[in-house]
């Protein structure tokens, strides 16, 4: 099996490695506990992003509307009283520096995923609905992902309510969305599944799965990472073969914050790694090796 090494010496790794890679439309051909949850980080935005191209195609309002950007939302937790998010934690400072203005839901949904902006997730949470956001993992056939509040909607998490993915399901979010290009599928048309994968290909933050690439491969990718915790999901563009899935996830128990800060860039690095050897593969990603 062409992942068996691989596989082994992800065993000698702390924490829970979680892999699914395989081709597009098609049964992995390598998968490790692909089915077990982690917290989902910044990789919820994946399946916000497509609540938001699938709402505008079905009962509206399109994505040319504008909203006024605010930061008081409505915590998943019943009686909670309204929250905000703090700038301090977010990847992005053109959607605060909007504040008070009316911008595109468009703008709004291609900063949530480029730049990873929390605001941008809150609003277009508040604007869709969670139902719509569970909708989504229906449509695709997710088995256990979830996302049930906005970020740092602390009175739901002290409540136990969370954020959850695999990276069978992350998987098939993004399979939905990169063979729905070329015919109808359960997110959106093929031209609103073209221009979320033109957005995913946008991305900024090029860490974890795009480091492990030769330099300038087109990869529509979405990561996360808080602490504990890295995830890539990407679906992979190589010249000389066809394009792959590759999701991995990653959760680490931590005992401090130098332990914290440590772990992440092994975490990061070992995504890199995983996504390297899953590119010198690449032409082999056609029989299961399912475990």
């Amino acid at each position: 099996m062409i992942f068996d090494g691989l596989d082994a010496r992800l065993d000698e790794v702390p924490g829970t490695i979680s892999v699914y890679a395989g081709r597009l439309g098609a049964p992995p051909t390598w998968t490790r506990h692909a089915e077990v949850t982690h917290y989902a980080a910044s990789t919820m935005k994946l399946a916000v992003f497509a609540a938001v191209h699938h709402t505008a195609e079905t009962d509206g309002p399109d994505l040319d509307t504008t909203i006024e950007v605010t930061n008081l939302f409505t915590s998943a937790r019943a009686g909670a009283a309204p929250f905000s998010c703090a700038p301090a934690y977010d990847n992005d400072t053109e959607v605060w520096d909007r504040l008070g203005q009316r911008v595109p839901l468009r703008w709004l949904a291609e900063r949530m995923i480029v730049r990873s902006s929390n605001l941008a997730t809150n609003l277009l949470i508040e604007h869709v609905g969670l139902p719509a956001v569970a909708e989504i993992w229906a449509r695709v056939g997710a088995r256990h992902s979830v996302t049930r509040r906005g970020i740092e909607d602390f009175a739901a998490r002290e409540a136990g309510i969370s954020n959850l993915v695999t990276a069978a399901d992350l998987a098939a979010l993004l399979d939905a969305v990169a063979t729905g290009v070329t015919r109808p599928g359960p997110i959106a048309s093929p031209a609103g599944c073209a221009a979320m994968l033109d957005v995913l290909c946008g991305q900024q933050i090029r860490q974890d799965i795009a480091e492990g690439l030769p330099a300038g491969t087109r990869l529509a990718h979405k990561n996360g990472w808080v602490r504990g915790v890295r995830h890539g999901a990407a679906v992979v563009f190589p010249d000389d073969t066809a394009p792959y899935l590759l999701v991995v996830c990653t959760t680490t128990s931590l005992d401090d914050d130098q332990r914290s800060q440590d772990t992440d860039a092994d975490a990061r690095e070992l995504v890199a790694d995983i996504s390297a050897q899953v590119w010198q593969a690449r032409h082999d990603l056609t029989t299961a090796d399912l475990r």
